[in-house]
């Protein structure tokens, strides 16, 4: 008996020393020969790194006022690792944060809202994610990043979640800030707005020290061009975190470079001016889309810039909601459209002053060249001239009024906008008269800036169009003939232009032959309000056209603005120079009237005062009638603002 208790005392001895041993190996094992390795996961655990991000610039009109500013926000981040390990307890955390953030819990909450709005999930892109598949997506990629669930949450809903914290493991709170546009829609469209990185430039951004999963970035206007002036450069902070992933202590930090500060050329006194103006014009013609455009001649500096319809770019920020978007891009009038750089038109008799600069240098007329307009005139087939049913007669504009204008020479043909003396100057007339002739007029066009984009800093300008006989006979198969000469000639047919490129080339008939790069920045400023870069003028060419003959085309511009067709923009006490433009058009939407008239763009473009020009304007409205009517009021009564009329 005393032995069998002796071995069991034995056994129990050895069991108690294996036990001990494997424990004493096992303890080793962590400890030492893979210590370092649990040390580090322990420490990933307990500290991370997390970038801190650099302040947005702000971005000032000329005399300093502020456009646009970063206020306050909150950002509410999750982080998957941090979730329960129990899926009901995770479900309640989404359900709950779906509670305070106004987010769908699940894939099913998301499709029965959009559902309701109709709305497929690939149109609703990654705005129509639940909170549950945001986490999916990442939990197993990054599980220790913070998902940033949704930005510019509402303070009740931030107080919530302190509140509750213990009871929503992973779920943060970061200060961070929004962009503000005081505004509004009122100079939107040269601001633009930030966003989340575009899925086609992810790449691209990355290569540039981006974080695509989190940074904002400028998607259009001002905050797109300048992107790498206002960006910053991010700093980083080392943090111990609790087991519910909050901080607890800061470790080190490296702190961000805000980014710099802008001061553009435009004023926003002159903005405000230039918008009422064109609004009130837009009602008196029954109009929808309008654009004014302001710029210094001297060096290209927009002075303001206005597109209407606009949009609010505070709906931008934090995210617009696929409501307001939907709303936006299906308004028929495009208001996220700036008119003024990407809307190309038929320039109507705008356009005359560039055949009438182009016939002075080539010698084709002189300012004794009379030309007799009697309202109408014929010109017979190429191929078959003695055939008159196969000739075309050419109208001015006059001929409704049973008459013409009579003898003209250049200044009187500008300032009655005279349609028949241009069709002889741009396509001559059978052996009588030798005009200048497709490719002159084209190439003249060209050196006007028209065919081609100005420069300007803003994204989405389109080069409108200068057309030659082989793209005509590319895209129309068909090949070119006087009455397209003609037609170009006044700014019909098929050149096309941007209002930006047609106060552009006013510019330069008002200078006197320096085509500027239009720009809209002025000065760069660093983090303590100091200059760091100043505005430079950008030559694009000298216009190889003789000053005096630059001289005769103003010349005719202010007589039309004295006695001619735009006698509206009359000032008493400043000499202003102006061309009135009618263009006719094709819309769908847009029927003839009952005499099976085209509808016409109302344009106009001026500069003041004439002896030394400080601004150069471009007014036009899509769809609004007669320019020399709806367009020159709007234009008079910037310059009487303007001039301090």
């Amino acid at each position: 008996m005393k032995e069998r208790h002796q071995i069991r005392i034995i056994i129990f001895g050895l069991f108690i020393f294996l036990t001990f041993t494997l424990l004493v190996t096992r303890l080793y094992q962590l400890q030492i020969v893979q210590g370092d390795y649990f040390r580090l996961w322990a420490d990933r655990n307990r500290f991370r790194l997390v970038p801190l991000n650099a302040s947005r610039g702000i971005i000032y009109d000329r005399e300093g006022n502020i456009l646009l500013r970063n206020i306050p926000s909150f950002t509410v981040t999750l982080i998957p690792a941090y979730l329960p390990d129990d899926p009901q307890a995770e479900a309640a955390v989404y359900q709950r944060l779906s509670e305070l953030l106004g987010l769908p819990a699940t894939k099913a909450d998301a499709e029965d809202i959009l559902q309701k709005l109709g709305i497929s999930r690939g149109d609703a892109g990654t705005g129509g994610l639940s909170i549950e598949e945001m986490v999916d997506e990442v939990r197993a990629i990054a599980p220790y990043r913070p998902l940033i669930l949704k930005r510019n949450v509402d303070r009740e809903a931030i107080f919530q979640i302190e509140e509750e914290h213990l009871d929503l493991p992973g779920v943060l709170v970061e200060a961070d800030s929004l962009r503000q546009y005081p505004y509004g829609e009122l100079i939107a469209h040269l601001l633009g707005y930030i966003g989340p990185v575009p899925a086609e430039q992810v790449e691209a951004y990355e290569a540039k020290g981006y974080d695509v999963n989190e940074d904002q970035v400028g998607l259009i206007g001002a905050e797109a061009a300048f992107e790498e002036l206002l960006r910053g450069h991010k700093g980083e902070k080392y943090i111990e975190v609790d087991v519910a992933g909050r901080e607890v202590r800061t470790v080190s930090e490296n702190p961000p470079i805000p980014g710099k500060s802008l001061r553009l050329t435009v004023d926003i006194a002159l903005q405000e001016q230039m918008t009422q103006a064109l609004q009130q014009g837009l009602e008196r013609a029954g109009a929808e889309i309008g654009v004014v455009i302001a710029m210094n001649p001297q060096n290209g500096a927009i002075l303001g810039m206005v597109s209407l319809p606009a949009y609010d770019n505070n709906l931008f920020s934090g995210g617009i909601s696929v409501a307001d978007y939907r709303r936006l891009s299906e308004d028929p009038h495009h208001p996220l459209i700036n008119h003024a750089i990407s809307g190309r038109h038929p320039p109507g008799s705008t356009f005359k002053i560039v055949p009438a600069a182009a016939a002075l240098e080539e010698g084709v007329i002189s300012r004794q060249t009379r030309i007799k307009c009697n309202g109408t005139m014929w010109l017979p087939d190429e191929r078959f001239p003695d055939d008159p049913e196969l000739g075309q007669t050419f109208y001015c504009w006059i001929h409704k009024l049973d008459r013409g204008h009579g003898e003209l020479n250049i200044i009187s043909g500008i300032a009655n906008s005279c349609d028949i003396f241009f069709y002889w100057v741009g396509g001559g007339f059978l052996d009588k008269f030798s005009g200048l002739g497709l490719d002159r007029l084209a190439r003249y066009a060209r050196l006007f800036g028209l065919g081609e984009p100005t420069g300007i800093e803003l994204s989405g300008e389109n080069p409108g169009l200068v057309p030659t006989a082989k793209w005509k006979r590319l895209n129309y198969s068909e090949r070119w003939v006087t009455g397209d000469t003609y037609n170009m000639s006044i700014g019909q047919g098929y050149v096309l232009a941007t209002p930006l490129q047609m106060v552009n080339a006013t510019a330069a008939v008002a200078n006197g032959g320096t085509l500027y790069q239009p720009q809209i920045l002025y000065h760069v400023l660093d983090d303590t309000g100091h200059v760091v870069q100043n505005f430079t003028p950008q030559v694009i060419r000298q216009l190889p056209i003789d000053p005096l003959h630059l001289a005769t085309v103003a010349e005719g511009m202010e007589a039309a603005v004295a006695w001619g067709s735009a006698r509206l923009a009359y000032l008493e006490a400043v000499r202003v120079a102006g061309k009135t433009g009618t263009a006719e058009f094709f819309d769908p939407n847009i029927p003839p009237d009952d005499e099976g008239n085209l509808p016409t763009h109302a344009w106009f473009t001026a500069f003041a005062p004439v002896e030394e020009p400080e601004i150069a304007l471009v007014v036009f409205l899509y769809n609004g009638g007669e320019g020399s009517e709806t367009a020159v009021p709007i234009a008079a009564e910037i310059l009487r603002y303007y001039f301090g009329e």
